[in-house]
């Protein structure tokens, strides 16, 4: 019989670090979201323009998406908590920033500033969790608790947001990250590891400005596409990212020491991982805006009522979460996350069942079934990952899976807004009452069609939103299905893919399991 050395099991004080580092994890999701609920106010004391407050919500993904890749690189260099430390100083620096603000352009500088410094948590995290679990069951169990930690971010972003404005300034928003900030300083140096990789891809300065140029126009042009529709800068745009991607790539090709090691996504499992949390990210970050929309549009519910409603689907992502890792210890990772995308699959079919007459808890149980099978692509997957990632490799694998993730929600709020614009724009019928320079942003979108029915004669104002509200359950319909078919698609990769993966109790996960013994 063959003893499998499972490694050293982590103790109170690594349990105690994996508590410290949720939380700046918890507080970089919670600033993706709160902006949203801010803008109406600080648009009017600080005398924005519609693009100035779209650059404002939007400027911190992306300088994350932008940096991710240099701050994994650097951790594996100089060390993991060396950089997560100088990110937490910089953050409580920027968050002052932004919440004092006395201009448009100061909170945009701002904002910036906190991309860059949330940039070094996701990948920094996860090299450290690597480092605080070698115990591939444990591993399982700590990706779960930060898991949770990210979903609790979605979660308490537009509630924390919504308590605050109701009391407080906006820049009220910004100060919850300098208390978090504040304890990551005091306790990460007692409690976190100092490792570093001597090994690692050194910081070439071409190549960290290569990857800024590849991945910065795409996102903005795929958020512009989404915003205005298809033209030409948007476009010109992307095709630039693409060409600066070429040469990134070509320049890793060249170098003896790249800053980011392409060889990794030789491993199969690191690319798999990838793939998913960009197809998870573009799922999830569609589904959300189109959900969201359609219970303020066609629901009519306030911001707030709807962060509330939201808790239910985001409880059962927090269940979804914990239950993967808890089933592959037994059950190969591949086929549970296969299995949870097959699930996820079926509360997109629900979602195409929405009505505008009772869609509520139809949509609510679609959103529920599809955050409980997908959730483990945010806790079990990455823990796979890194189980099958070298420790010198973490910071680096860690950025692609955090950049890919970012990258899939862009895309997601592009492609599937884009979806919903059409199909919304083909299927609405706009009185022809309605004068003729208030038609085409009624026949656009249903933020437009609302807008213009509040200056419309009470039936042609009711005749107009009740079209705008069928046709953009249509687009909802539309988009779920696009979400549907994806889905079945990523769950054919997995069980592909990640087949030879072994449970994670098995004390080689990330690796196939070694062969037993023959048969007699």
């Amino acid at each position: 019989m063959t003893t499998v050395d499972m490694g050293p099991r982590a103790g109170r004080r690594e349990w105690l670090a994996l508590a410290v580092l949720c939380l700046p994890t918890l507080l970089t999701t919670v600033d993706v979201s709160v902006m949203i609920l801010a803008l109406p106010r600080l648009a009017g004391d600080l005398d924005a323009s519609g693009t100035q407050q779209l650059w404002a919500t939007d400027i911190y993904g992306f300088m994350i998406a932008g940096f991710l890749v240099l701050m994994g690189t650097l951790g594996d260099r100089i060390g993991h908590r060396a950089v997560l430390l100088a990110g937490a100083a910089g953050f409580i620096i920027a968050s002052l920033l932004a919440a004092y603000s006395t201009s448009i352009e100061m909170l945009l500088v701002a904002r910036a500033l906190l991309g860059v410094a949330a940039a070094t948590v996701m990948p920094s995290v996860l090299a450290l969790i690597s480092q605080l679990f070698p115990n591939p069951a444990q591993m399982g169990a700590a990706m779960g608790v930060w898991g949770t930690s990210i979903m609790l971010g979605v979660i308490l972003g537009p509630v924390v947001g919504g308590l605050l404005l109701g009391s407080f300034w906006w820049g009220s928003i910004f100060l919850i990250g300098v208390p978090v900030m504040a304890l990551l300083l005091l306790t990460g140096p007692a409690l976190l590891p100092s490792t570093r990789n001597p090994h690692a891809g050194r910081l070439d300065p071409l190549s960290a400005l290569l990857s800024l140029a590849a991945l910065l126009p795409v996102v903005y042009g795929l958020k512009e596409i989404a915003r205005a529709g298809w033209a030409p800068t948007p476009l010109g745009a992307i095709v630039l990212g693409a060409a600066f991607a070429v040469m990134f790539v070509a320049r890793q090709r060249q170098l003896a020491q790249p800053m980011l090691d392409l060889a990794l996504f030789r491993n199969p499992v690191v690319s798999t991982i990838v793939l998913l949390g960009l197809a998870f990210g573009f799922i999830t970050a569609g589904a959300g805006l189109l959900s969201t929309l359609y219970m303020q549009l066609v629901e009519g519910m306030s911001p707030l009522r709807v962060a509330l409603w939201m808790l239910i689907p985001a409880g059962a992502m927090i269940i979804g979460g914990n239950l993967g890792p808890a089933l592959a210890r037994t059950v190969r990772p591949g086929y549970v996350l296969a299995g949870g995308m097959v699930l996820a699959a079926v509360g997109a079919l629900v979602i195409t069942q929405v009505s505008v007459s009772s869609g509520l808890v139809t949509l609510l149980v679609g959103l529920v079934i599809m955050y409980v099978g997908g959730s483990p692509s945010a806790t079990l997957a990455n823990a796979v990952m890194m189980s099958a990632t070298p420790p010198e490799k973490a910071g680096a694998a860690g950025s692609l899976s955090s950049a890919g993730g970012e990258l899939g929600v862009a895309l997601g709020v592009a492609v599937l807004g884009s979806v919903a614009g059409a199909v919304y724009g083909s299927a609405v019928d706009v009185p022809a009452a309605v004068p003729t320079e208030a038609a085409g942003p009624a026949g656009e979108s249903i933020v437009g069609a609302v807008a213009v029915a509040d200056t419309l004669p009470g039936p042609v104002a009711t005749q107009l939103l009740d079209s705008a509200r069928e046709a953009f359950t249509h687009a909802l319909h539309g988009a779920s299905l696009i979400n549907l078919v994806l889905f079945l698609m990523v769950a054919a990769l997995l069980a592909a893919r990640l087949r030879s993966v072994a449970p994670t109790g098995s004390g080689h996960p990330g690796l196939p399991p070694e062969p037993g013994p023959a048969p007699h």
